[in-house]
């Protein structure tokens, strides 16, 4: 083994292992392997006609994985506390030797580790999937079921075994599915005048048309249809077991063509030995009660009465809300027909206020044939506290320690508002630190937030029309500010955002940020080059290079923070230095525009619209795509404003107190989908895209509104911030610009239990376009740049706990643009190159 080669030595391992690991390895006499179904419909093989998921057993065609399940399935015992008993009594002395070394407790404890080892053997084993006769029989029914359900009445179904070698057997399903069956007619009997007239004005959303093909679930779709029809339609006791449907179908089998007869039965109730019927009828809300509950009080008794726009209202106590705020929810309407809609939107909109507890809705039959709606609220309690701890790592921080305190207060203003107030203070270590003293945590972070959430539309112009209540609106208020010390470039943050949020529907929401301000103040820029060490190391080269005097230099021979970095770059602007190359000024030019870049103060001043679609209707739904799109247009406003009002600085920019207020538009796009490929296997896929492109008052974008590649999230073989832009060679601590595209593609599949694997491939990088970024590797100048897409593949392990899941995934640069041309396919394709993600859920 030694001359062999080690791709030969792998090769032949593998190869061993394959070879040992067939499962009839595992098969007991006269016992055959199933080794695969096929769907043959009229004579053609179907692989991916759904039919294929009513086949029993499935058999595991990952061969290596099956393997290790058939292995530990034969490990596992039938009854190992006997197995265990045997063993310790197989000789004479060893259960006395084993009480001596562990004592008895232990060994009863080493009972229990190997009953639990025993069951989790059991639990992620599994058998060789056998053909059973029976399974073939159930297949069958199955499968003429399901084909009759489609209308295929005279379906006819075989199989056939074929036998191969190693005891495995395939199993043929011949289908010949012969003429489908078609709706000839719909008739209706229903006797109840206000049923028919219903039915008759909505007859055209049926689900049941003349010449369609007759398949049972466009039955059950027509009778979901017909029972929200009429319970929406004042039919408020409307039952499901009063619709029927008969289908007439000619014995003989010469006629396809089936009739339908809809019938609607009336309530049936018995009284003693007797067996009525009661008719069906429309019924209008002639009175709506409201009703607000004292947490702390029980009775009926309630001090508060009133009545406002049709409604009752009543209260234990002094009533604490306005009454518009309490009304506003309800869509039940006095003298208007019943409807299950309206009482399933009051549910929903008096959950989104987050005041009161799950409502209860009562309706009451009254003698004149007409409702009495009866709403319960319960009251939360006004204010909630919260606290949270959390570590954290990141690029400035080795370790930090977070803590917060939260607080809720709810209906302050009597309109079922909410206040919430955060405050967060962070500890933190660094070697990276401003502090020039001796202390473990010598960062600090402190940062406040405020929100108030109106349950309405606060504008002075009205948009019912437009953002109907059906839409359960709001309006959020934000203030937040954040202080820094001995943090990077010690940040001052302050923002507020006005915003307004509506959901058209249950899937589709929109956020319209109508005021998103933003300053970021930095308070040590001297501490830049402290911080983007890869910034000065380039400029620190340019240094020694050149004849300059010590005194930009400390005794080390690099050059002094700030005084010889500032000094340098600004003598080589102003010409006193003039010895360095045309590439050296170049690279020394673009480390200036980038510190400045990075350390001038923002104020950013916009509004942005967003909409997010996400078809997904639970989350055990693995067959759905989410769609998201954001625009934002900032500083427009502003700097007209400033047009008007102030004179532009030497650089030809408008500024407010020193500082250059931002200005661009930017979109970007984000769509995922999910498919579903089988039993727990599933391919997602995610393309992003986005642009920013400064305009009028700018040249480029904030650092903080621009893009990065690269993390856990992003390409999984780029750390974060370390992909681009472009083709250059990643030579900042943090790479940013104004393009990104990105597209992510995962096969998700089961591996043993709870852990299930990963596949994936991510592509994209990000690009300056149209900025004052000159390094044409950086820039997005024409179409040809697209072949600048970095390419990322690997594997990932994911273990689900239910409440979240673990991922550990492994990224492969496998087409590296940063490289030389001719070295950017698979050079850095090993696992000593390999970046290692750790993440909680699954990226996208």
């Amino acid at each position: 083994m030694k001359y062999l080669s080690p791709k030969l030595r792998n090769l032949l391992f593998i190869s061993i292992l394959f070879s040992n690991c067939s499962a009839d390895r595992f098969l007991k006499e006269g016992q055959i392997a199933l080794s695969e179904n096929k769907l043959i419909i009229n004579g053609q093989e179907k692989k991916r006609d759904f039919a294929n998921q009513l086949l029993f057993p499935k058999n595991d065609k990952r061969l290596l994985i099956s393997s290790i399940k058939y292995k530990l399935n034969s490990w596992s015992k039938e009854s190992p506390e006997q197995n265990f008993k045997n063993w310790i009594e197989k000789k004479p002395r060893r259960k006395e030797r084993l009480n001596k070394i562990l004592s008895p407790k232990q060994v009863e404890q080493l009972k229990i580790y190997y009953l639990k080892y025993n069951s989790w053997l059991v639990k992620n084993g599994d058998f060789p999937t056998l053909v059973d006769s029976s399974e073939i029989s159930k297949n069958i029914k199955r499968l003429k079921q399901y084909y009759k359900n489609l209308g295929y009445f005279d379906v006819q179904i075989k199989h056939d075994r074929k036998k191969l070698k190693n005891n495995f057997e395939e199993i043929k399903y011949l289908v010949d599915l012969n003429e489908r069956y078609t709706i000839d007619n719909i008739v209706d009997e229903i006797e109840s005048s206000d049923l028919k007239y219903i039915y008759i004005n909505h007859l055209n959303k049926s689900f049941l048309k003349p010449g369609n093909p007759f398949i049972i679930k466009s039955v059950e779709d027509e009778r979901n249809r017909l029972l929200k029809l009429y319970r929406n339609n004042g039919i408020y006791n409307f039952q499901e077991n009063s619709l029927q449907f008969i289908a007439k179908i000619d014995s003989s089998g010469i006629d396809k063509k089936i009739a339908i007869v809809l019938k609607i039965n009336p309530i049936r109730k018995r009284d003693k030995d007797s067996l009525y019927e009661i008719p069906y009828k429309k019924f209008k809300v002639s009175e709506i009660n409201l009703f607000i509950e004292s947490q702390n009080e029980e009775g009926l008794r309630y001090d508060y009465q009133d009545n406002f726009n049709d409604f009752n209202i009543y209260s234990k106590t002094k009533l604490k809300y306005k009454k518009k705020a309490i009304t506003d929810p309800i869509f039940i309407k006095k003298n208007e027909w019943y409807s299950d809609k309206d009482r399933a939107q009051t549910y929903g909109y008096f959950n989104s206020l987050r005041n009161f507890k799950y409502p209860s809705i009562i309706y009451q039959k009254n003698s004149d044939s007409t409702l009495t709606s009866s709403i319960y609220l319960t009251p939360k309690e006004r204010f909630s506290l919260g606290l949270d701890m959390d570590l954290s790592h990141s690029n400035i921080q080795n370790i930090g320690m977070g803590f917060g305190l939260s607080t809720s207060v709810r209906n302050i203003f009597k309109g079922t508002e909410i206040l919430d107030f955060g405050i967060k203070n962070t500890l933190g270590a660094s070697r990276n630190s401003a502090d020039t003293n001796d202390r473990f945590f010598n960062i600090f972070e402190l940062g406040g937030d405020i929100k108030i959430r109106f349950p309405k539309i606060l504008s002075p112009f009205s948009f019912e029309k437009l953002i109907a209540k059906e839409m359960n609106p709001s309006t959020q208020i934000t203030f937040g500010t954040t202080l820094q010390e001995n943090i990077g470039l010690d940040k001052q943050y302050f923002g507020t955002t006005f915003e307004y949020k509506w959901r058209p529907s249950t899937n589709k929401r929109f956020i319209f940020k109508l005021i998103d301000l933003e300053f970021v103040n930095n308070k040590n820029v001297e501490n830049y080059f402290n911080v983007y060490r890869n910034s000065y190391d380039r400029l620190n080269t340019i240094a020694r290079n050149s004849e300059l005097t010590d005194n930009y230099f400390d005794p080390n021979n690099n050059l002094k923070i700030p005084y010889g970095t500032n000094l340098f770059i600004n003598n080589v602007k102003n010409g006193s230095i003039s010895s360095l190359s045309d590439n050296d000024k170049d690279l020394l030019r673009s480390i200036s525009e980038r510190r400045n870049r990075l350390t001038v103060n923002n104020l950013i001043l916009g509004s942005s619209l967003s909409l997010n679609y996400n078809n997904q209707e639970s989350i055990l739904d693995q067959d759905f795509y989410q769609f998201r799109w954001k625009f934002e247009w900032v500083g427009s406003l502003l700097n007209k404003f400033l047009e008007l009002t102030s004179q532009k600085n030497m650089d030809g920019n408008y500024e407010i107190n020193g500082v250059t207020p931002s200005q661009y538009i930017k979109t970007d796009v984000d769509f995922i989908r999910h498919l579903p490929l089988g039993r727990d296997r599933i391919f997602a896929f995610r393309f992003f895209s986005g642009v920013a492109l400064p305009i009028g008052n700018s040249v480029n974008i904030p650092f903080s509104r621009s893009y990065f590649a690269g993390g856990a999230n992003d390409n999984r073989a780029w750390k974060a911030y370390k992909l681009g832009p472009g083709t250059s060679d990643n030579n900042n601590e943090f790479n940013e610009a104004n393009l990104k595209i990105s597209i992510n593609m995962e096969y998700r599949f089961p591996v043993i239990g709870s852990l299930k694997g990963a596949l994936f491939i991510d592509s994209g990088n990000i690009w300056n376009f149209q900025d004052n970024v000159t390094d044409p590797r950086a820039s997005f100048d024409k179409i040809s740049d697209l072949s600048e897409i970095a390419i990322g593949s690997g594997v990932g392990l994911r273990y689900d706990f239910d409440f979240f899941v673990f991922r550990f995934d492994t990224g492969f640069k496998t087409f590296n643009p940063s490289l030389e041309k001719n070295k950017r396919w698979l050079s850095e394709f090993s696992l000593k190159q390999a970046v290692f993600n750790i993440g909680i859920n699954y990226p996208f």
